[in-house]
């Protein structure tokens, strides 16, 4: 089983990054087999909507300049998908948004290819926004017919300067239950005969 997850903020080490290794070391510690992939210094593009991926059917966006295809062909590769954000003027980061963008057409136009994979989205907010951006991950996940797994509260942290997300203990704690979460359905969907 293979967990990859996407950090949307433009600080590769940041608090977005720590709330989604807080959730990838209890899938760790559970067996599961994890990769996070840094958005950030590789600025990726917009959706064009050439419709190109629906007439070529090739698992690709026409735009190869620069490494969406490459992030898509993880996500396909994978079992399941973490999407962390911090919050830009209420939503997610432009990288994300792009990525999100890209990858629902592509994998709609191909026959669904995420449909029944578990996905999860993380956001990181200084103060107000979160749910506006955590819907956006949720809206993502839900058209491409993916298991949406949850925590004991909104998949939330706190903090603005870096590092300071580890403060709010709610927060991480949140995160820890996540993984635990995620890993169990992992095992559940995951066992022989299922289709």
């Amino acid at each position: 089983m293979k967990v990859v997850a996407f950090n949307g903020s433009a600080r590769s080490h940041g608090n977005t990054a720590i709330l989604i290794r807080a959730v990838l070391a209890e899938l760790e510690k559970n067996g599961i087999g994890t990769e996070m992939v840094e958005l950030a210094g590789a600025p990726l593009r917009g959706c064009t909507a050439c419709y190109h991926c629906y007439k070529a059917k090739d698992r690709r966006c026409v735009v190869g300049t620069d490494a969406f295809n490459q992030h898509l062909q993880k996500m396909i590769e994978a079992d399941a998908i973490i999407l962390g954000s911090p919050v830009y003027v209420a939503d997610v980061s432009s990288e994300m948004k792009a990525l999100i963008d890209r990858a629902c057409l592509v994998t709609r136009a191909n026959g669904n290819l995420l449909r029944r994979k578990i996905g999860a989205g993380i956001v990181c907010a200084r103060r107000g926004g979160a749910i506006h951006a955590f819907d956006s991950l949720n809206h993502f996940f839900l058209i491409s017919e993916m298991v949406v797994v949850g925590s004991n509260y909104w998949n939330v942290g706190h903090g603005r300067q870096p590092g300071e997300v580890e403060q709010d203990a709610e927060g991480m704690e949140t995160m820890r239950l996540l993984g635990e979460n995620m890993a169990w359905v992992l095992k559940k969907l995951r066992c022989p005969g299922r289709d």
